[in-house]
């Protein structure tokens, strides 16, 4: 009988139950906060059923957290990882045009329509906030107050949607190096990790949820008045006519429904949809992001084929599962004995040894950083199609004639025609261009009279051109518009070194971090010594990698609309700086075995260079007045209070010539 055959767990299945996990302690969390906001929006009339879950408050609390399970769900279906490297320009465009776009929007008005009625569920009458109102009698008239109130949501929900894109709130931070909390079991304590992070962020994310409500309540009078206040009007009378005795016209109120009163309880109210919106994204951020292992172990442990699951998630072509993998990867290089081990004594595979795949999966993403500095500034060859053979065939009749249509006899071409034609074959030599000077002339006499010389330098090019850059420089200042159009140096150069739309820094740092590690501890470890042929590979590929890079990043031009002109790109640097770290390790460990290793005397020089990093290059700057400069400046003769200059008796010129040689003939003696 054929032996079975051992299925390869895909990395998936051991990351989502992770995700799982920690998708469960992001919506506990936003329970807590929803119990909290039902808590403060109580009346507190009675002591036990103000605050007793079972009542009015638990169901306060369970729609607060159905508004933000649903953010929830919409970063489940859009997160991603990597810092996003096009242009704010391009980004926009292809935002309107997305889908996405539109469904995070549903999502977050949703979310606010679900509050509203809570919200208003919980004033009392002397708010004022009522669908319905009764003045004299018992004529029932319709309020506007709450009309307004719920078109401020929506305008939160949009509010909330622009800076959900502007501050790129779908990205998965990942950490290019797990911290020991992270690392160790976690045994004792209230809040540890990651929830004591969130909380201490807490006050912060409510100012900002404070300013955010603030912004939103001015983004909405001025929408409300000028575009929304009639159309909410009818179609407001026409849902709650069937109900009550409404008027029959759906001429708007003459008074306008916002006062202090209301402008308050908006910021207040925008300040809680605001919070709930800013724990579940926070909570999700954090406990989504968090290193690859389960009770201080990696994620494959527990798997039956541990190295093949791993393999698997370093071979996924979704940037997600691979980023998980390979950091989890550089853990187990890092701080794990026996998975490590395990990888250099599986040797048995079907595509070959474990660490010739991981040496090959890892060397493909570092080079392909080298690919992308190697194709900058390279044009683009188009494809070449490929055209069957042309096969001649005979001419069945007579070729087309090339005369004139319109002939006309021996009949002389008139002054025009002859002008037109001039014109048509050189029109360099053109009537037109022989008055020119005449024409510049007449021009420079007319300016000369009409503008003073001060007039004339006010409307030259380069005036004009001026007073255009200190425009375009002021409006680039203003936050929302240098978003857009602004294009710094460092995202320009992130796109071109690793890559769009998204850049993922510590996929290669990870990647770099494995490698290095997994050669270091070969030498005590590596049984069948498969590690250290591939050594001298990985030094000279971080060392050209790493120079390339510095070489382009000194050459690459910086757009007109980066008024900082500085030259860093974090994201690049900081895998530059892991590529450094693990070469010198590397170089450390392997030098005295340079000889058996075949690595030259240059090969470990260029490394040795590479290590060091080069500082970089400022833009020329106004030079500043030092200390040593002031003193030399007050040490020289001031002209203005100098002494007058006393007259010296004249002297034989060959004495003055005398005297000017004696400190010549002194050192020649």
């Amino acid at each position: 009988m054929a032996a079975a055959v051992v299925r390869r767990a895909p990395y998936k299945d051991t990351l989502q139950p992770a995700l799982h996990r920690r998708f469960a302690a992001t919506a506990t969390l936003l329970l807590a906060v929803a119990y909290i906001e039902a808590l403060a929006l109580a009346s507190w009339t009675s002591f036990l059923w103000s605050w007793f879950p079972l009542g009015p408050t638990g169901i306060r609390t369970a729609i607060i957290f159905t508004s933000g399970l649903a953010i929830l769900v919409l970063r489940i279906a859009h997160y991603h990882v990597g810092v996003r490297t096009e242009s704010g320009a391009q980004t926009l465009k292809a935002l309107l045009f997305r889908l996405q776009t539109y469904e995070t929007f549903f999502w977050y008005a949703i979310s606010s329509t679900l509050f509203c009625p809570v919200y208003l569920w919980s004033l009392n009458d002397s708010a004022g906030l009522r669908w319905i109102t009764y003045f004299s009698g018992d004529r029932a008239r319709l309020n506007e107050r709450p009309i307004f109130l719920a078109c401020y949501f929506g305008t939160c929900a949009v509010m909330q949607t622009i800076v959900h894109y502007q501050s790129d709130i779908d990205r998965l931070v990942v950490a290019s190096e797990p911290k020991a909390e992270d690392v160790k079991p976690k045994t004792s304590g209230f809040l540890t990790g990651s929830p004591k992070k969130i909380m201490q962020q807490f006050p912060t994310l409510f100012a900002g949820c404070i300013k955010q409500a603030t912004f939103s309540l001015v983004m909405a009078i001025v929408l409300y008045y000028a575009l929304f206040r009639s159309f909410t009007w009818s179609w407001a009378l026409m849902l709650f006519r069937p109900f009550y005795n409404l008027p029959r016209t759906n001429i708007v109120p003459n008074s306008w429904p916002t006062d202090l009163f209301l402008m308050v309880r908006c910021v207040w109210a925008g300040a809680l949809l605001n919070a709930i919106w800013a724990a579940g994204n926070t909570g999700f951020s954090i406990l989504m992001a968090k290193a690859p292992l389960k009770n201080g172990k990696p994620f494959t442990t527990e798997s039956k084929d541990p190295n093949g699951s791993l393999l698997n998630g370093l071979k996924s072509k979704k940037d997600s599962i691979q980023c998980f993998a390979m950091w989890e990867l550089a853990i187990i290089a890092r701080d794990f004995d026996a998975q490590r081990k395990a990888i250099y004594a599986d040797i048995d595979r079907k595509d070959g040894p474990m660490w010739s795949q991981v040496y090959l999966i890892c060397m493909t993403v570092i080079r392909s950083i080298e690919e992308r500095v190697d194709a900058y500034g390279k044009p683009i060859l188009p494809a070449v199609p490929v055209t069957a053979p042309e096969v001649s065939k005979q001419r069945g009749s007579a070729p087309l004639r090339q005369d004139e249509i319109f002939t006309k006899g021996n009949v002389s071409r008139g002054g025009v025609d002859k002008a037109w034609d001039q014109f048509a074959r050189s029109p360099g030599s053109s009537p037109i261009a022989e008055l020119s000077p005449i024409a510049k002339k007449t021009w420079r006499q007319t300016r000369d009279r009409m503008l003073t010389k001060e007039q004339q330098e006010a409307v030259s090019k380069e005036s004009i051109q001026s007073y255009i850059d200190q425009a375009a420089s002021r409006l680039l200042k203003l936050e929302w518009i240098s978003s857009i159009f602004r294009r710094d140096f460092g995202t320009e150069f992130a796109a071109v070194v690793l890559g769009q739309p998204y850049a993922e820094p510590t996929v290669y740092i990870h990647a770099t971090q494995a490698l290095c590690q997994l050669a270091i501890h070969s030498l005590a470890e590596d049984q069948y010594g498969n590690v250290h042929r591939d050594v001298p590979s990985i030094i000279r590929t971080l060392t050209a990698i790493i120079k390339k890079v510095e070489a382009l990043k000194t050459q690459f031009p910086i757009h007109w609309t980066d008024s900082s002109r500085c030259r860093e790109s974090p994201e690049v640097d900081q895998v530059l700086d892991a590529m450094r770290l693990g070469l010198e390790q590397v170089v450390a460990k392997f030098e005295p075995f340079s000889g058996d290793l075949r690595l030259t005397l240059t090969d470990l020089r260029l490394a040795k260079e590479a290590m060091t990093k080069s500082q970089p290059a400022s833009e020329p700057e106004a030079v500043k007045e030092t200390k040593e400069s002031k003193d030399a400046r007050a040490k020289r003769t001031d002209l203005s209070k100098s002494r007058p200059i006393t007259q010296k008796k004249a002297e034989p010129a060959v004495r003055q010539r005398l005297d000017q040689r004696r400190p010549e003939m002194q050192q020649a003696r």
